[in-house]
């Protein structure tokens, strides 16, 4: 597929040249943005909107669940904070419950900064 939009290549270039550490930050990031796009949706009482955007959240944790390393102890301890979010996150959907998306948004933002400062730290090594 040709892409013609500059910021289209801008971020498909971002995806394609990012670490391994990177990759992790733009899921969390990606999740974020569609958290808030299905609140916005659960605002309006687009229940389509709402949906679509609850599953690609869900998609993405799924994503981070699967390329967990359970050669490390930590790894379970991930495993347990995203089956925590995922399940959040189908109950918003099934409820449409802004609560309860906020609280997955709430899980999101803290791993997303924990892993910001995770990356930061690791290049100050």
């Amino acid at each position: 597929m040709a892409v013609n939009n500059p910021y289209a290549k801008y971020n498909n270039n971002k995806v394609l040249t990012a670490s391994p550490a990177e990759l992790t930050l733009l899921l969390y990031e990606g999740a974020i943005k569609f958290c808030n796009i299905a609140m916005i949706g659960i605002e309006e009482k687009n229940i389509q909107k709402a949906h679509e955007n609850i599953t690609k959240a869900e998609a993405i944790i799924e994503e981070l669940q699967s390329t967990l390393n359970y050669s490390y102890p930590v790894a379970q301890d991930f495993n347990n904070i995203y089956r925590y979010i995922y399940d959040l996150l189908v109950r918003a959907n099934i409820h449409k419950s802004k609560e309860e998306l906020e609280q997955a948004l709430e899980e999101l933002r803290g791993m997303r900064d924990t892993w910001k400062q995770v990356m930061k730290n690791a290049k100050s090594m």
